[in-house]
């Protein structure tokens, strides 16, 4: 079973981002065995730019050193869009360390 756990900053928790946020790790823990954690924060941060603000940082325990990213967009679903596409970039080249020839 993979645990995910949400923390929430100056953020009221919601369902609907939940589930949009396991839908995405889905694939992370679908595709790499070996993560078996992850951490979702959101917060949100005063910025000049509507673009920015609502932040998603996410870290996975798996081997080796921590894998952590973090995104800031208009919305926290883009938010953990990036980081997840960030931390599958990351994973992948986990992988090719891990793989014995």
């Amino acid at each position: 079973m993979n645990h995910i756990i949400f923390e929430y900053h100056d953020v009221a928790a919601s369902e609907t981002l939940e589930n949009h946020t396991r839908k995405r790790l889905e694939s992370i823990f679908t595709n790499f065995e070996f993560v078996n954690r992850a951490d979702v924060f959101f917060k949100t941060e005063n910025t000049t730019s509507d673009e920015t603000g609502k932040k998603c940082g996410i870290r996975l325990s798996a081997p080796g050193p921590r894998l952590f990213a973090e995104a800031s967009h208009s919305n926290f679903q883009e938010a953990v869009n990036e980081s997840v596409t960030e931390l599958i970039k990351q994973l992948k080249k986990r992988k090719e360390k891990m793989k014995t020839y």
